[in-house]
């Protein structure tokens, strides 16, 4: 019977795009501005690192080990869930990074509001 151990790591990645989504809420970042724009950032950016991952696994070199933390679910052999979702994280939060200082940046050059 898995445990809450288990789902540990899925379930912390879930909160942490949670947590992106609501600061993209709060900011207008990427998504809630233009949703297909970010969309298609971020699914290129995941589809890249899962070719990535796949030829790493096909050449032997990645390998999903073993792990109390991981749900045991897995979308194609040797990657489980758990990595689409890191990989989403990671390109979510580099979205709204490139996004959030782009705007700081536009903001200090424009100089001080009247």
């Amino acid at each position: 019977m898995p445990s809450l151990t288990n789902w540990g790591y899925l379930l912390a990645l879930v909160f942490s795009l949670a947590g992106l989504l609501s600061f993209d809420f709060r900011y207008r970042l990427a998504f809630f501005p233009n949703w297909r724009r970010a969309a298609i950032a971020v699914g290129s950016g995941v589809g890249y690192f899962l070719v990535w991952d796949l030829a790493g696994i096909g050449l032997g070199i990645f390998f999903r080990g073993h792990s109390p933390f991981l749900s045991g679910l897995v979308v194609a052999p040797e990657v489980p869930v758990e990595e689409v979702l890191f990989l989403t994280v990671l390109c979510y939060t580099t979205l709204e990074v490139f996004v959030a200082v782009t705007r700081l940046t536009l903001m200090r050059k424009s100089g001080p509001r009247s």
